[in-house]
């Protein structure tokens, strides 16, 4: 289970195409009762890590802050054959754009963004805290 995903490979390329052009992932927190809490989301990958826009009050955003081990995962395919999944740390950062500033994430959202009659600037007021994901450790099937 590595902690970088290599291009060269077959899941490795899989893996960096599906982030690239999914639009919803999954993501598991931990809540102060222990209790995993998993949410659907919106991200995209740098290249070396996840960055959501998490909803400003969203109960993620604390979870995160006082326990940052989560899990991220695509959907697997109907018979679980196309798995990418990973472990990691998250981190609120202070100084990064917010997603009204994120030409990448505007371009992959745009479709949905013109369907549900958002604008970026509504989109970022609501879903306001930056959450990024450094992955530890791929699992990818």
């Amino acid at each position: 289970m590595p902690p970088t995903l290599d291009p060269a490979s077959d899941d490795g390329a899989r893996a960096l195409r599906r982030l690239e052009t999914e639009l919803i992932a999954w993501m598991t927190t931990v809540n102060p009762d222990g209790q995993p809490q998993a949410s659907p989301i919106w991200f995209v990958w740098d290249g070396d890590e996840i960055l959501l826009y998490s909803w400003t009050r969203a109960p993620r955003n604390g979870n995160i802050a006082d326990r940052p081990l989560i899990a991220f995962n695509l959907e697997g395919g109907i018979d679980g054959e196309d798995v990418v999944s990973a472990e990691g740390e998250a981190r609120i950062p202070p100084d990064e754009p917010p997603a009204s500033a994120n030409a990448t994430f505007l371009a992959k959202y745009k479709r949905l963004f013109d369907s549900y009659g958002w604008t970026p600037e509504w989109y970022a007021e609501r879903y306001s805290v930056p959450i990024r994901i450094k992955p530890t450790r791929w699992r990818l099937g």
